[in-house]
C-alpha cells in the first residue's frame, strides 16, 4: 500500500502457541486475517473520533494559523473532510494481513514531516492486542 502502513512484530508465548496450533491444521489463514483487518481498519478509524495514537497519547494540536483558517471541523485533528479517516482498508493473506491506506500524505501525518507533527494512528493499542488475540483464540477454537 502506498501513503502509510506498519508492521507490528508482536512476540507472545500466548499468541505464538496459537500461531503454532493454527499452523498445524491450516495452511491458508487468509480468512482469519480478513477478520483482524476488519477489526483493525475499524480500530483506525476510531482513532480519529478519539483524536490519539494507538499508544494513547493526544495527537499535537493544530498550528494556531491552521485552527483559524480551517473551514469546518475546527475542533478536530486530521478531519476536515473525513477523507483520510474513512480510506483505511486492509489486505489480507495466508499468512499475513497488511492495514493502511493509499493515500499518500498519510505518510507525512503518521511519521511528521517539515513543520507538520506527526500524529500517528496505525499501529495497535493494548486493546488492539487483546482483540487480536480473542479473534485468534476464536478462531483456534473453530479448527
Amino acid at each position: 500500500m502506498a501513503g502509510a502502513s506498519i508492521t507490528v512484530d508482536y512476540d507472545s508465548r500466548e499468541v505464538l502457541s496459537y500461531l503454532r496450533r493454527l499452523g498445524e491444521h491450516i495452511d491458508d489463514l487468509t480468512p482469519l486475517m480478513a477478520e483482524i483487518g476488519e477489526y483493525l481498519a475499524e480500530s483506525t478509524r476510531q482513532r480519529f473520533d478519539q483524536q490519539q495514537a494507538p499508544d494513547g497519547t493526544p495527537w499535537a494540536p493544530l498550528s494556531p494559523a491552521y485552527a483559524k483558517r480551517k473551514p469546518k471541523n475546527a475542533d478536530k485533528i486530521l478531519v476536515l473532510d473525513e477523507i483520510l479517516k474513512g480510506d483505511f482498508n486492509y489486505r489480507a493473506g495466508a499468512k499475513e494481513v497488511a492495514v493502511g491506506t493509499a493515500r499518500v500524505y498519510a505518510a507525512t501525518h503518521q511519521f511528521g514531516r517539515d513543520n507538520i507533527p506527526a500524529r500517528p494512528f496505525l499501529g495497535l493499542s493494548a486493546d488492539d492486542e487483546q482483540e487480536v488475540l480473542e479473534i485468534i483464540k476464536d478462531y483456534v477454537e473453530t479448527l
